[in-house]
């Protein structure tokens, strides 16, 4: 029953990507273009540090799958993937794992393949310390994730219905374990009130995990008899919504859901995220032409973020978020609504210039 759901999340994640009409609220994202802020690439990073956590590239293959023979495939294919590109890759939830050890190598597939690679295991907020620790023992794992996601819960025919440990179980997790805790959502996105609450846990980052990619909602329905939970559909906060309403969280916050190409993972960065995972995007390139395809995508990608970064003026990651940019439409309302004052994140380079002309810093 376990591993037949987990390729029907597949099977059902893959036709949704493929019906996604294409836009999303990173779209209401835009930078203000300085025509003279162009540096030469040669002086371009892509590394990004963060609670402690140094990676090489700001992009990160996110939480996909495993628990059957299909998806130990997929990550075998999703390691190679990051091997080849050096990316960061988390796991899919090991939930099977904790019910039937067996399926134990669906997992491991993504250590073996990837010896020397940043690994991140994935666990639920009602597993147990001991599994916690099995988790990132199996996967010899660098860092740990702890998935939220109330909405999938409630409409996925066998889900939970109860909800209140989460909170006090992911404290629990995070103080007994010794590798960094990211906890993220699974497509519905954090509030700034849920990141302030991660960070009074003790958990080391947040991975905002927005609307905008594939909707579980809509996929779990997709499980059920009636399909009679589709007024969800399109439930949570767009990813791009979660970045302007975390506003200095006090942690690092990651972003993931509906990221579409190098732009929206460089609006991400603008916004302030430390890194950018993509879970529904790769899963397709990876179904429609195998892990080459994938490779070649991901390397892609790599290089034009380090043109755009180019073309910006930033020399890391981080020096993105000196970069002026504009909000509009619906994503203005919400900020609107919230009292996030967008004006200033079009007039952010002229502080950011004068702070490091103080300094002596550039971006």
């Amino acid at each position: 029953m376990i591993s037949q759901r987990k390729d029907d999340h597949v099977r059902l994640a893959v036709e949704q990507q493929q019906a996604l009409d294409g836009r999303n609220q990173f779209d209401e994202v835009s930078f203000v273009h300085h025509a003279l802020a162009g540096i030469d690439r040669p002086d371009v990073s892509l590394a990004t540090t963060f609670a402690g956590i140094a990676w090489q590239v700001p992009l990160y293959i996110n939480a996909m799958t495993g628990g059957s023979t299909h998806t130990g495939a997929i990550n075998r294919d999703l390691a190679i993937a990051a091997r080849e590109t050096g990316v960061p890759i988390a796991s899919g939830s090991m939930s099977a794992y904790f019910k039937d050890p067996s399926c134990a190598d669906t997992f491991r597939v993504l250590r073996q393949e990837n010896p020397d690679g940043f690994v991140m295991a994935n666990i639920n907020a009602t597993a147990s310390v001991e599994k916690a620790r099995r988790a990132i023992g199996l996967l010899e794992a660098d860092a740990l994730q702890i998935h939220i996601n109330t909405v999938q819960e409630t409409v996925m025919p066998e889900g939970d219905r109860s909800f209140s440990s989460w909170v006090p179980q992911i404290e629990r997790i995070t103080a007994a374990v010794d590798v960094p805790v990211i906890v993220k959502e699974v497509g519905f996105g954090l509030s700034r009130e849920t990141v302030l609450t991660l960070r009074n846990l003790g958990v080391r980052v947040a991975d905002l995990g927005g609307r905008g990619g594939t909707d579980f909602a809509r996929i779990e329905n997709g499980r059920r008899e009636l399909a009679d939970y589709a007024y969800l559909h399109g439930w949570g906060l767009s990813t791009a919504a979660c970045l302007l309403d975390a506003r200095d969280p006090g942690i690092p916050v990651l972003a993931s859901g509906g990221v579409r190409h190098p732009l929206d993972v460089v609006r991400a960065l603008a916004l302030g995220a430390s890194g950018v995972g993509v879970s529904g995007g790769f899963l397709r390139t990876l179904m429609d032409g195998g892990v080459t395809a994938l490779v070649a995508q991901i390397s892609t990608w790599l290089d034009q973020l380090g043109a755009l970064q180019t073309m910006l003026g930033a020399r890391t990651p981080a020096g993105l978020t000196g970069c002026d940019l504009q909000i509009h439409g619906t994503l203005r309302d919400f900020c609107a609504d919230r009292g996030i004052d967008t004006g200033r994140l079009a007039l952010r380079s002229s502080s950011f210039d004068a702070l490091h002309e103080m300094t002596g810093s550039t971006r």
